[in-house]
């Protein structure tokens, strides 16, 4: 069946598809400008490298709890997921820090780079769009941005007066896995000629989600008996015998449901903008609280010797309130954006900057403070665009970034830290004929501080970026992008010593760690001919001295894994391939397929960890006037490609559908299942692959209203 299914979709996708498309058009391509990446706005079209755009009907399919979920039918992207409360884009096996979550262009300024158990600090139901920037050359936003960048756009601050003075929406939803609900409002009012205010809020809740069978796998639950029969020798044989079946009587009171996995949210954004002639000025404050479990059954070495003299009744008292472990999250932020068009030599100055004060506690049970996370920070962006002179555009422009992170607590893994970063950028662009041609550097420079021990370490990075895209014909264009790009290490890389519970490790960074640098090319070819389009991207990036996790096979005291940053030179390379093809266009009728083939490769000494797999996804589409209808497989290969210490990841087949109709040219009403055959699927990307799986068969139901 997957061999069946790998050539049925490369078929598929060989004569087909993948650009936005408008849901009222009737099946007609539209191409969309995209304001990440390049300041000098562009089409998906033009792009050099990478590009995804998801709004209208494609988000509103797409939209999950989390921007990571959200986003992991996109090519080349997978996601970090930790459960329903945390899960972070990765971008062809790039995650971390390597990977820039924005809001309207401005960084998240919350933690969720530091661990794949912090959540963005964003509600994905409030995007109006969201573009994926993939690949190195995105030098607009810094070198942390290496692998790539997601810009979430939600309108928190207009830029443009509503037609006919009022916009509003409004979104209903719910789901059966995890008894969800969630609702989502937003509604811009013009007030007088150049006024407009703006206001949104969204709720969610959830329950632990249904699974298809036990949470944990059989190769892990395997290993776990080995290495307790390891520790307790053969003379306790019988002793473990008893444990295992107490061990397997937990397993089949999790059986059916993630415990957990619940989450809570809300989130209220508040806003006024005024719109002239000659530009804007805007500022939006928002508050973010989310309240979530994380799964997984995170143990306390402490805890577990002290299981060990009290008995195992208190063992059994200690495991419960291990499920019980939970993050309450705060973030209260304030943006600010701003545009000036002007005349002359320069057509318009832009800025846009964010300040947030972010924090969240982990409970280790109901009161019990565990470790306290505090982010405060600011960042903002000025940029001058050059008007064209004949066919040469450029924008030139400086950056600053501002961090101060803290944990206390057990398990404060990262002491706390400051950090800033300067930096100063240009991009150009020059068309000739059928030529296009583009260039970007950035200079930028990071400073770190332990405050605790009271060092610090200074970086300067320098990145150049070029690229040419040639017109063959009206329908292809063939482009390249050649790059050199240099980042400074992470707090986390540098300063990490302590005990991680969530992720089962005790982590260990290191000072001395040095600048990683990225030199790479990609490769990109588009056909787009009448009602079909079709994109290859093929990317290949080496690094030198590329920082990573390694496990190293030790524990320590508190029985946790040691996981050491390392800096080794590593190769990155794999392609992405997109399309859409309009399959049937009658006078009742549209029916058109879509898909996408994705790979990446990624190894150093040895295989790299948490590399996604070959991975397919085939959609067919059908609309008759209000009617739209979608049915998709989601096809996952298995990953035997595995770091030291990583068990292999099994392969899935998903299936997914939905049928909206639109009840008014307003109002429209969409139902759906995921997983439909409520199959066991494990992302190899998440930490927890091995003991939190997807979530099982979903029938879900929401309803959307503009107004």
């Amino acid at each position: 069946m997957s061999r069946f299914l790998l050539a049925a979709s490369t078929v598929a996708l060989l004569s087909a598809p993948a650009f936005a498309q408008d849901p009222a058009s009737d099946g007609a391509f539209v191409d969309e400008i995209i304001t990440t990446g390049s300041p000098l706005n562009t089409s998906v079209d033009e792009a050099l490298t990478g590009v995804s755009v998801l709004t209208g009907e494609e988000l509103e399919q797409a939209l999950a709890a989390n921007i990571g979920e959200t986003l992991k039918r996109e090519p080349g992207v997978s996601s970090t997921f930790f459960g329903a409360g945390a899960s972070r884009p990765i971008i062809r096996g790039q995650g971390g820090d390597r990977v820039r979550v924005l809001t309207n262009g401005v960084g998240s300024i919350d933690a969720s780079s530091a661990s794949p158990d912090h959540a963005v600090a964003i509600e994905p139901a409030q995007a109006e769009r969201i573009e994926v920037v993939r690949g190195a050359s995105v030098l607009r936003y810094g070198s942390s941005g290496a692998g790539g960048v997601v810009n979430i756009i939600d309108g928190r601050i207009p830029t443009e007066l509503p037609e006919g003075g009022t916009d509003a929406a409004l979104r209903l939803s719910g789901s059966t896995v995890d008894e969800g609900v969630a609702v989502a409002g937003s509604i811009d009012q013009a007030i007088g000629e150049n006024i407009v205010v703006h206001f949104d809020a969204a709720w969610r809740e959830s329950s632990d989600y249904d699974i298809p069978g036990f949470a944990e796998t059989p190769a892990f639950r395997r290993l776990e008996a080995l290495e307790e029969q390891e520790e307790h020798g053969d003379e306790d044989h019988d002793d473990d015998d008893h444990d295992e079946e107490d061990h397997d009587e937990d397993e089949e009171e999790a059986f059916g449901t993630l415990e957990n996995s619940f989450v809570e949210s809300q989130s209220f954004t508040g806003g006024i903008s005024y719109i002239g002639d000659r530009g804007f000025l805007g500022v939006a404050l928002n508050r973010f609280k989310s309240t979530y479990g994380l799964p997984g059954g995170h143990e306390h070495g402490h805890e577990e010797e002290e299981g060990e003299e009290h008995g195992d009744e208190d063992h059994d008292e200690e495991e419960e309130g291990e499920e019980e472990v939970f993050i309450d999250l705060e973030s209260t932020r304030f943006d600010i954006n701003a545009a000036l068009n002007l005349s002359g030599a320069f057509e318009r100055l832009q800025f846009a900057g964010g300040y947030a004060d972010y924090s969240h506690i982990e409970f280790e049970g109901p009161g019990e403070v565990g470790t306290t996370y505090s982010n405060e920070g600011f960042e903002g962006r000025l940029e001058l665009i050059q008007a064209e002179r004949d066919g040469w555009q450029a924008a030139y422009g400086v950056q600053i970034r501002d961090r101060d992170f803290s944990a206390f607590g057990e398990e404060a893994f990262v002491p706390p830290t400051d950090t800033q970063q300067y930096a100063a950028f240009t991009f150009h662009e020059k068309d000739m004929g059928d030529w296009h041609l583009e260039g970007a550097a950035r200079i930028e420079i990071t400073d770190h501080e332990n405050t605790t021990a009271g060092v610090s370490r200074n970086f300067t990075a320098l990145s150049v970026s070029g690229g040419a895209d040639f017109h063959v014909n009206d329908a292809v264009r063939i482009g390249g992008t050649l790059f050199r790009t240099e980042r400074a290490p992470a707090t986390e890389e540098l300063f990490s010593n302590g005990p991680h519970l969530a992720t089962n490790q005790f982590e260990v960074g290191d000072p001395t760690l040095g600048k990683e640098t990225a030199t790479g090319a990609e490769f990109a070819i588009r056909h787009r001919g009448e009602g079909s389009a079709v994109t290859l991207n093929i990317f290949y990036t080496n690094y030198s001295d590329y920082i990573f996790e390694r496990e190293t096979g030790e524990e320590e005291e508190d029985e946790l894994p040691v996981f050491e940053f390392v800096a080794e030179d590593a190769d990155f390379y794999g392609f992405e391939l997109a399309g859409r093809f309009d399959m049937y266009n009658g006078p009742n009728w549209t029916v058109s397929t879509d898909g996408v083939l994705e790979f990446t490769r990624a190894k150093a000494d040895e295989n790299l960890p948490r590399i996604p797999p070959l991975a397919i996804l085939v959609g067919l589409n059908a609309r008759k006037g209000p009617l739209s209808m979608r049915s998709e497989i989601d096809w996952v290969n298995e990953q035997e490609r595995n770091a030291p210490f990583e068990l292999e990841t099994n392969g899935y087949t998903l299936v997914n559908a939905s049928v909206a109709y639109d009840l008014t040219e307003q109002v429209t009403v969409r139902v759906g299942v995921d997983n439909l055959f409520d199959e066991d699927a494990r992302q190899h990307t998440s930490f927890l692959k091995d003991q939190v799986p997807l979530p099982g068969q979903n029938f879900k139901a929401s309803l959307l209203a503009r107004f």
